[in-house]
């Protein structure tokens, strides 16, 4: 066993020189071929470097060129005659300036004056449209005024005359009722002999609770020629059938009407008592 390890331990030793030296050799190749394929680039470099700085040359002697021949195309210089030129210039324009100043303070004024005349004119135009409203108002309301009191003189005569004719036609009435007025003697009549007629037919005369058509209102007795007022002879007190209690037929515009226990002959038209018989019901 002994053997066998210096015999390996011998070889390693003879072995490891030889590796190194292949590969220095692969290194060594190696480096000559890079070497000799970056040649051909360098010089590549320099080639290109060499036509660019001759392009700059050429373009620099084209522009040195066409410099020289603006200059030589340029014209000669004039002698100096621009100061005089321009002061009189100056003066002409002076005098152009100047008489622009009063052209424009004459075209102000004008324009000054001619808007005050137009305000004085608005000014005038405005106090007579004023005044004509005015004048306008006063008017209307004078003349609105007489309308008022002319309307309510004729509703002052239209009442006047209303009433008057309203009277006349009453007192026209009154003039023909009386022609026709009722004739108290139906007492003397046998037919109307309402007294027997009561007491043998006593509970016709029998009448219901009377009720007031008045709140607080106590009986009082009415006369004839009294006026009375419009619920006292409304149609819920009227009598029906005067023959049935032996009275006489109310003519037209009259009507027999209970009050309480007694009955009353009114006229439907102005409330007036006509007749009246006291006591007539139990």
């Amino acid at each position: 066993m002994r053997k066998a390890l210096i015999g390996l331990i011998l070889a390693a030793t003879v072995l490891t020189p030889l590796a190194a030296q292949a590969q220095d050799r692969g290194r060594g190749g190696r480096g000559q071929q890079r070497a000799e394929r970056s040649e051909p680039d360098y010089r590549r470099d320099d080639s290109s470097r060499q036509q660019r700085q001759e392009a700059r040359q050429e373009r620099q002697e084209a522009r040195q060129e066409r410099q020289e021949a603006r200059q030589q195309a340029a014209p000669a210089p004039q002698p100096p005659q621009q100061p005089v030129q321009i002061a009189q210039r100056g003066r002409s324009g002076d005098r152009n300036r100047g008489n622009s100043g009063n052209s424009g303070r004459d075209w102000r004024q004008g324009q000054g004056q001619g808007n005050q005349q137009g305000r004085q004119g608005q000014r005038q135009d405005r106090q007579d449209w004023r005044q004509g409203q005015r004048q306008g108002g006063q008017d209307w309301r004078q003349e609105r005024r007489g309308d008022r009191q002319d309307s309510r003189n004729d509703r002052r005569d239209d009442r006047r005359d209303w009433r008057n004719d309203r009277r006349d036609d009453r007192s026209d009435w009154r003039n023909d009722r009386r022609g026709d007025r009722w004739d108290r003697n139906w007492r003397n009549d046998r037919r109307y002999d309402w007294r027997n007629w009561r007491n043998s037919n006593r509970n016709i005369f029998r009448g219901s609770r009377y009720y007031s058509p008045y709140r607080n209102w106590r009986y009082r007795p009415f006369s004839i020629g009294f006026f009375l007022q419009p619920l006292f002879y409304s149609q819920s007190y009227w009598i029906g059938d005067p023959w049935q209690y032996r009275l006489p037929h109310a003519y037209p515009g009259t009507q027999w009407v209970r009050y309480y226990n007694d009955v009353l002959l009114v006229d439907t038209y102005t409330g007036e008592v006509l007749d009246v018989i006291h006591n007539f019901f139990w």
